[in-house]
């Protein structure tokens, strides 16, 4: 097969190093990155140019985040998928599906946790609204992309009782939660404490009362240890004057990475994170805004580490698909052509016959 340029479309720092993990998995291709954009969205495009839209993954820190990881780790940046035209599309998300990928084969992969199914997802579901309308509770709905590549059985379920096509959905696991257990060797100097991932609701516009959810915290942690890890996109000066306003003496990170952090605490508290699966998968006491029985039916496989590979595969049968498609239309293209020819000549010779 020739060598083929495919297009990773990538959102938060997760989704990001996602797509980072496939493309080393596909390396007999040139990969190509940009972080998530809106192109064919005029409105969202607008808004954006004003800086409306810096609460999502589509600017602000987010975005900045992304061009960072890819310039630090050496990975061609195409932004908006400008340069190239394409053989496949990788995308972390199907909220918007940018004009210029619309007739590609594009393969959507899933990040993580979905959000709630709130007014906006009913909005959708109903009455056709975007599906921005619903953020990640939408997640899968557009039915536009070639394969969708899930975390596990029960996420499939759930997806396809939203309406995603069921001949679409592979389980193939999710990198970054399919392996759990290799965060259990770390270097990580706590040990034995309470861990606090919080989110960035109040950042993306929604109702957060984070005094009562730090006051609910030190309850559950009864004099233990507390460390809060702040989500990236959170206010920190904000965020760490509020704790040490409600929850004198914890310790607060928020650019380190929060796996160590879990192998090490012996109880999680998150509300709506993709965190609590790497808690449940190391068998954590872990407290969320979900149900825990769901969370358990929709914990991502632990495979080992190997759904980046899987996921590869699948791209390279997409891919081999194209290939053989293509050789067929060729092949037929020509023995149209060679028929359209001798029809052509053999009018001509009956009409050298009549004359």
């Amino acid at each position: 097969m020739n060598k083929k340029k495919i297009l990773y479309i990538c959102g938060s720092l997760n989704q990001t190093t996602q797509m980072h993990k496939i493309s080393n998995e596909l390396q007999e291709h040139d990969a190509y990155f940009t972080p998530y954009y809106s192109q064919g969205y005029w409105y969202i495009e607008f808004t954006s140019k004003f800086g409306l839209m810096d609460f999502s993954i589509l600017g602000g820190q987010a975005k900045q985040n992304t061009l960072n990881y890819l310039k630090e780790n050496n990975l061609n940046l195409d932004d908006e998928g400008k340069m190239n035209d394409y053989d496949l599309v990788f995308t972390c998300s199907d909220m918007l599906i940018p004009k210029n990928i619309r007739e590609k084969k594009i393969i959507l992969v899933q990040e993580g946790m979905t959000d709630p199914e709130n007014w906006g997802y009913h909005l959708v579901k109903k009455f056709n609204f975007p599906r921005w309308f619903g953020s990640t509770s939408t997640t899968g709905m557009s039915n536009i992309y070639e394969t969708f590549c899930v975390a596990s059985e029960g996420y499939k379920d759930l997806f396809i009782s939203k309406g995603a096509d069921p001949k679409k959905i592979v389980v193939t696991g999710i990198p970054n939660f399919d392996n759990c257990a290799k965060f259990l060797k770390n270097d990580f100097p706590h040990k034995g404490f309470v861990l606090v991932a919080t989110s960035d609701m109040r950042e993306t516009f929604k109702y957060e009362n984070r005094r009562k959810f730090i006051e609910r915290v030190v309850e559950i942690a009864s004099g233990k240890q507390i460390i809060f890890k702040l989500h990236p996109n959170e206010n920190y000066d904000r965020a760490v004057k509020e704790i040490n306003i409600y929850a004198p003496g914890s310790i607060v990170f928020q650019k380190e990475n929060i796996d160590p952090m879990i192998a090490n605490c012996d109880v999680l508290i998150t509300r709506f994170s993709s965190v609590v699966y790497v808690g449940l998968a190391l068998g954590k006491e872990v407290y969320s805004d979900f149900d825990l029985e769901e969370l358990k039916k929709l914990l991502p496989l632990q495979n080992g580490g190997v759904s980046a590979s899987n996921i590869a595969n699948i791209a390279r049968k997409i891919l081999e698909r194209m290939e053989s498609s293509k050789v067929f239309y060729m092949k037929n293209e020509k023995t149209y052509n060679r028929r359209f020819m001798n029809r052509i000549r053999l009018k001509k010779k009956f009409a050298k016959v009549k004359n």
